[in-house]
C-alpha cells in the first residue's frame, strides 16, 4: 500500500473512537468512555494493533503487538472539560503528561483562557470549568520544549542580518508572535517534512528527554501532546514506533488519523496558523511525512537504533522502552 493511499482514511474516525473508548489493557473492567473536549486523542497501541493493511504483501504479520492503555497522544488538553480531565485520571489512569509546546504557545494559551474567563458571564459555564487550572491536579507534567534553543538556532541561522535584527527587537519588546512571523517564510520553504527531518538532527536533547520519560515505569500511562497533536507529537511517536518495529504503513495510518480528528476545529487552527504568518499547509497532514522521516533516519544515521544512540538514548533505555510498550 502506498502512503498516499486513500484507503487509510475511511475507517479513521471509527478508529479514533475505538482508541478513545477501548478499555485499558491493565484495567479490563474500565467502562468505555469517549473524550469530547480533547481533540485528536487516541491510544497508540490500540490503533497500531487494530491496523489492517489492504494487502499482506510486505507486512510483517508476526510483529509483536503493543500494550494498550499505556501510550496516548492528542492535542492540547487545556480546554478539556472537568469531566474529561477526570476521565484522564480515573478511566485512562494517566500518570503523566508530556507537553511539547514552546513558551510562546503557553503564553498565548493562557491569554486565551483568561479572555474566556472574563467573558464567562456572556457564555455561562459551570464553576468547575471557570475555576479549572491549565494543569490537571494528580498528574505529573513533563514540559519539553521540543522546538527549543537548538531548533531556534537552526531557524535563526537562515535569517538575513536585517531579519535577525528585527527578530531581536520584537522579542525584546515582548512581541513574540510578530517575531515568529519573521521566521515563517523560512519554515514555509522547509515544509512540514523538512521541519521534521531538521528537528531530528537538532532537537537531540529534547528527544532524549522524551525517551527518559518513557523509560520510567512510574510515568506510565503517559499522554503526549503539543498544540494540535500531529507534528511534534507525531514525530516523537514515530520514533517510538520505529523502535518497536512497527511497519511504515501502520505508522502512516496512525499519523494520518490526525486529519479527520482535527477537522472540526480546522477553521480555528487556520486562524492560529495565519496569525504567525504560515499557510494552511501547516494545518495539513501530508501522507509522505512518515516515509521521508524514515528514509532520513536510515540515510543519515543507519537506522533508528543508531539514531537514538547518537542522541543519548542508549541500549538500556531502548530495551526498557521495548519492555514497557511491547505486549
Amino acid at each position: 500500500m502506498h502512503v498516499g493511499d486513500q484507503t487509510l482514511l475511511p475507517s479513521a474516525e471509527r478508529s479514533i473512537y475505538y482508541a478513545s473508548s477501548a478499555p485499558l489493557a491493565h484495567t479490563p473492567n474500565t467502562p468505555p468512555t469517549q473524550l469530547t473536549t480533547i481533540p485528536n486523542f487516541r491510544d497508540v497501541g490500540a490503533i497500531i494493533n487494530g491496523y489492517k493493511p489492504s494487502s499482506s504483501f510486505g507486512e510483517n504479520t508476526a510483529r509483536q503487538p503493543l500494550r494498550t492503555g499505556i501510550l496516548f497522544r492528542g492535542a492540547r488538553p487545556d480546554e478539556a472539560s472537568f469531566q474529561d480531565k477526570q476521565r484522564l485520571l480515573k478511566d485512562y489512569k494517566i500518570k503523566s503528561i508530556v507537553d511539547l509546546r514552546t513558551k510562546t504557545e503557553h503564553i498565548e494559551q493562557a491569554r486565551r483562557r483568561d479572555a474566556r474567563i472574563r467573558t464567562s458571564a456572556a457564555v455561562p459555564q459551570s464553576n468547575e470549568d471557570v475555576a479549572k487550572p491549565l494543569k490537571i491536579p494528580g498528574i505529573k507534567y513533563h514540559d519539553i520544549n521540543f522546538n527549543g534553543s537548538a531548533f531556534s538556532r537552526m531557524l535563526i541561522s537562515k535569517l538575513s542580518w536585517l531579519e535577525f535584527f528585527w527578530l531581536i527587537v520584537l522579542m525584546l519588546f515582548g512581541y513574540r508572535l510578530d517575531a515568529v512571523k519573521i521566521l515563517a517564510p523560512h519554515m514555509e520553504s522547509m515544509g512540514l517534512s523538512g521541519l521534521a527531518t531538521e528537528s531530528l538532527d537538532v532537537c537531540t536533547k529534547e528527544v532524549r528527554k522524551f525517551f527518559e520519560v518513557l523509560t520510567d515505569e512510574q510515568n506510565l500511562p503517559v499522554f503526549v501532546h503539543c498544540t494540535q497533536g500531529k507534528d511534534r507529537t507525531g514525530l516523537v511517536i514515530m520514533l517510538v514506533l520505529f523502535l518497536l518495529g512497527v511497519s511504515e504503513d501502520a505508522i502512516t495510518y496512525d499519523y494520518m488519523l490526525s486529519g479527520p480528528a482535527l477537522e472540526p476545529e480546522r477553521q480555528e487552527r487556520l486562524k492560529e496558523i495565519a496569525s504567525i504568518g504560515l499557510s494552511e499547509h501547516f494545518a495539513s497532514v501530508p501522507p509522505d511525512v512518515v516515509e521521508l522521516v524514515h528514509r532520513h533516519i536510515h540515510a543519515r544515521y543507519g537506522g533508528i537504533e543508531a539514531y537514538l544512540e547518537s542522541v543519548g538514548v542508549d541500549i538500556y533505555m531502548r530495551n526498557q522502552v521495548k519492555r514497557l510498550l511491547l505486549a
